[in-house]
């Protein structure tokens, strides 16, 4: 379902607006707005100008997010990994480029460098507990890695705590988020 989002051209905007690049597509792509090219460095970060103002509707954000051509080809992703614009936020759209690579990459004027989308906005309401059944460890242990590299590992890993495992087969089992191989539980 399309919302209507207010937007404000900056005299430095590109003639387009941002715009869907496929029907299927989920972002719509932003535009460098410079006058020149610029030089982007290996491991330098800058902000790259779209010449957009938003009013972005209560209850939704905007998200700013890499172009998987620009981070695979040329390491140019996004210095800030996803980026947020609040629907109260009124100034200049810019977006957090950083080169990952080990060449300069040149943004020409226009250049596509990123996607937009809109989505909704869920706001938390916190409740204290003190109830410590509420916060036993679900059979996780740590974070930040601790379900390894390979899908074996995370596969095995998460299952350790709920039994024992058995290999049935190369069926899928999209819900637990599984392919290929498939686990059954044993008790």
């Amino acid at each position: 379902m399309p919302i209507d989002v207010l937007v404000q051209r900056l005299p430095h905007a590109p003639q387009q607006l941002p715009a869907y690049a496929t029907p299927g597509s989920a972002g719509m792509d932003l535009q460098a707005a410079i006058d020149e090219p610029f030089v982007l460095h290996p491991g330098e970060r800058s902000l790259i100008p779209t010449g957009l103002i938003l009013n972005i509707p209560e209850g939704y954000e905007c998200q700013i997010r890499a172009r998987s051509g620009l981070s695979i080809h040329h390491g140019i992703t996004l210095a800030n990994g996803v980026g947020t614009i609040d629907s109260d936020y009124r100034h200049e759209v810019k977006v957090a480029l950083v080169n990952l690579s080990k060449e300069s990459f040149t943004i020409q004027p226009g250049d596509r460098i990123a996607q937009l989308l809109l989505a909704p906005v869920t706001r938390i309401i916190w409740r204290e507990s003190g109830e410590k059944e509420a916060f036993v460890p679900a059979g996780r242990q740590g974070g930040f890695g601790s379900t390894g590299l390979t899908s074996e590992s995370l596969h095995s890993e998460s299952f350790a705590a709920i039994g024992k495992v058995s290999a049935v087969g190369n069926l899928s089992a999209a819900g637990l988020g599984l392919t290929g191989q498939s686990y059954l539980l044993e008790e």
